[in-house]
């Protein structure tokens, strides 16, 4: 039986925030936005654990978004 895929993390809130280089919607940098389709999955893996550890850290920092901003899936990582 195949692996499942690594899912995106894109929620099409594609706006970057200028004060963290972060899209709104996913948490990644453009440069991983660019690079997803030609990472494999432990490297999708890896992106999804940074979206993780940047919203915790967001959070922590009250710099909670609002509402309807696009939560990643609402999934710290993908399945394994």
């Amino acid at each position: 039986m195949p692996a499942t895929p690594v899912p995106s993390p894109c929620v099409d809130v594609c706006t970057l925030d200028a004060d963290t280089g972060l899209c709104s919607g996913c948490l990644r940098n453009l440069d991983e936005i660019a690079a997803w389709s030609v990472l494999d999955d432990r490297q999708k893996r890896a992106v999804w654990k940074l979206i993780g550890q940047r919203r915790r850290a967001l959070a922590s920092a009250g710099a909670g978004r609002p509402a309807g901003n696009g939560e990643p899936r609402g999934e710290e990582a993908p399945p394994a």
